[in-house]
């Protein structure tokens, strides 16, 4: 181990005295350690870091101190906005640092002044319940340094405003914007150029791949050190952006940005009426497909009205790009309409042949509008292409990277069979801070009375842990189910995902009495409640995903064409990394303790149940539910005198 390291990370050390509570962990010093040695050999590094590890720092302090330009992708806002704000301040002054650095994110994150604009000017659809967030958002862009839409409560990210005063790829002017000098985004971008770490997102590094492929420039600067955490995330986001999709709502969107063009001009009298009839050929593709909302596989043999719908889409840019080139150069704001145009024309052109044999097509319909998607079943192949690793550092790091201690699963998925791998496990003490409970009467998964069963033996769990708990469930209807049952229920504080958004139900999880809170897909990962405030973790099912989801589907029937094991070599280790996601949301700090729950008989019934437990912090084992009684009435779980 580098002496250096063990020094900055030891008893003695700098952290030490600057950070009240650090410790030492001989985890996290191998961690910075094995960072430390990639970024000297520009090598690539594979490193599951349990709980506790201390991970972030563990990258973190050699990046600092590499001398060499860094980028650091997350997987989502949150953890950038901590690493940037928090995490990078806190360790540059223990350090006595000044490394230059720089946060990044999407577009879709910074206010366009020239969109805000014209809101105000009127060329806003939505309703008047609205106008008070526009008066917060004008008043925001008078006093924001970066524009950055995050530190505005008044606009969430659901808001249907958000679209109107924020640009896209397809919309954004570039260099015609009236408002370039005072763009956020622009500004954003400058700073990422010139900072020596950059912390930006996924979703982000793959948008710039994209843009890179395209040929139409590049978002993020390019670096000599690559640093991916959460990279447990990064197959499904390649899958997303190394795909091709179309939406109805850019079809409107484009619509009615012509409608506002014409006006504004006043003398195109043809150009309302096409861009009217490319409006309604996006509501005829919405109407074709009907409700109720839903993701389907590409129909093989697509019924005559899905078909005639794409014709009139067709035909109605066709329409318009004969107009609009009749009118380039009358204004850039048409300019713009014109390159959308034939950008959405190319995007739907795959649609109407033949699905390439690598590809799944399918099918997000919505409420109100509908995309189009043709995605690559195998991303390796274009992961290495056009993120090529050779002369560049590069650090795949996440808490659910293995599958039983095995890294082959995540390697396969993004081609990484050079790469050098390290698993450590948590700093916590699993063996008398945790309980597995595996209740040992309960049905079938498939059992149509399966969640009734399942919430009947979780109820003893519930009033032992005195609420404190999440349920998770692998499915919206056994939520919903679930969320039946619970109501009639008064011991506990119900909050239920969908009801309210993620983030208030969280704030009042953390001050309810006896809080119980029902959720799926997003909280099974990237949620922190620290302390006894969550005691139980309660899991329905094991979270294998459904095989009539269109990717999933596409992977199992490419695998199988391959010679492959869909199970053994997709489905399990999908599933197990979920498992480890969802049970990682109890055990947060060294003071914490709980009991998890999983309902699944398979997880002691099935052979590859094994593969699972495997996988798990190794903790005590139980199916008796007076054990979990008496862990609870513990003393640790004593309420706090008055």
């Amino acid at each position: 181990m580098s002496t250096a390291i063990a020094k900055l990370l030891g008893a003695d050390g700098p952290l030490a005295q600057a950070l009240p509570g650090f410790a030492p962990r001989q985890t996290q010093q191998a961690m910075a350690d094995a960072v430390e040695q990639a970024i000297a050999e520009r090598s690539t590094l594979l490193v599951e870091a349990g709980t506790g590890t201390g991970k972030t720092f563990a990258y973190l302090l050699p990046a600092l101190q590499s001398g060499r330009k860094v980028l650091i992708a997350t997987g989502t806002r949150a953890l950038q906005d901590q690493l940037f704000h928090r995490d990078l301040p806190t360790l540059q002054r223990a350090l006595g640092l000044s490394v230059h650095t720089a946060l990044l994110k999407g577009r879709a994150n910074y206010l366009c002044h020239h969109r805000l604009e014209r809101v105000a000017a009127g060329d806003f659809g939505g309703d008047l319940a609205l106008h008070p967030v526009l008066a917060a958002v004008q008043g925001f862009a008078g006093r924001s340094p970066d524009g950055d839409l995050d530190a505005l409560e008044e606009l969430s990210p659901q808001s249907s405003l958000r679209p109107f005063v924020t640009s896209n790829a397809d919309n954004c002017l570039g260099q015609d914007c009236p408002d370039i000098g005072d763009c956020f985004l622009l500004k954003a971008r400058r700073a990422a150029q010139q900072a020596d770490l950059v912390v930006v997102n996924h979703h982000l590094f793959f948008a710039d791949l994209a843009l890179k492929e395209s040929g139409f420039g590049e978002v993020l600067p390019d670096a000599d050190v690559f640093i991916f955490d959460e990279a447990h995330l990064l197959p499904e986001v390649a899958t997303m952006f190394f795909g091709t999709s179309l939406g109805s709502f850019q079809l409107a969107d484009l619509a009615r940005d012509l409608l506002a063009e014409a006006a504004q001009l006043g003398d195109v009298p043809e150009l309302p009426p096409r861009a009217q009839a490319l409006s309604q050929a996006a509501a005829g593709v919405n109407a074709a497909l009907g409700d109720p909302p839903r993701r389907e596989p590409w129909p093989l043999r697509p019924i005559a009205v899905f078909t005639d719908a794409l014709a009139a889409v067709r035909q109605a840019l066709a329409d318009l790009s004969a107009s609009l080139e009749a009118l380039s150069g009358r204004s850039s704001g048409l300019d713009n309409c014109q390159e959308r145009v034939a950008l959405l024309a190319a995007r739907l052109a795959p649609f109407l042949t033949d699905a390439q044999a690598d590809q799944v097509r399918w099918i997000d319909v919505r409420q109100r509008s509908c995309t189009l998607h043709a995605s690559p079943v195998d991303v390796a192949p274009l992961f290495n292409e056009r993120f090529p690793r050779h002369a560049r550092a590069c650090v795949f790091t996440s808490g659910t990277l293995a599958v039983a201690g095995q890294f082959d699963h995540f390697v396969q998925r993004l081609g990484l069979g050079d790469a050098r791998t390290l698993a450590l496990p948590g700093s916590f003490d699993y063996q008398t801070r945790a309980l597995l409970y595996l209740p040992g009467d309960l049905p079938e998964p498939s059992d149509p009375g399966y969640t009734e069963a399942l919430v009947a033996a979780a109820l003893p769990v519930l009033r032992a842990s005195r609420g404190r708990a999440f349920m998770l469930f692998t499915s919206h209807s056994a939520l919903r189910r679930a969320a039946t049952r619970l109501r009639s229920c008064d011991e506990f504080t119900l909050l239920v995902q969908g009801e309210r958004p993620n983030s208030e139900l969280l704030a009042q999880f953390r001050r309810a009495p006896a809080p119980l809170l029902l959720g799926t897909g997003s909280f099974w990962q990237g949620v922190d409640v620290r302390g006894e405030a969550l005691s139980c973790v309660i899991v329905d099912k094991l979270p294998f995903a459904s095989p009539g989801e269109p990717i999933v589907a596409g992977r199992i029937a490419y695998l199988r064409r391959e010679g492959g094991d869909p199970f053994n070599d997709y489905q399990l280790p999908q599933a197990v990394i979920t498992l480890k996601q969802g049970l990682g949301r109890l055990i947060r700090d060294a003071g914490d303790r709980g009991v998890l729950m999983v309902g699944d008989r398979r997880l002691r019934a099935k052979g590859y149940g094994r593969v699972f437990l495997k996988s798990l912090p190794d903790m005590p084992i139980t199916h008796d539910l007076a054990d979990v009684q008496r862990f609870f009435d513990a003393p640790a779980f004593e309420p706090a005198a008055p």
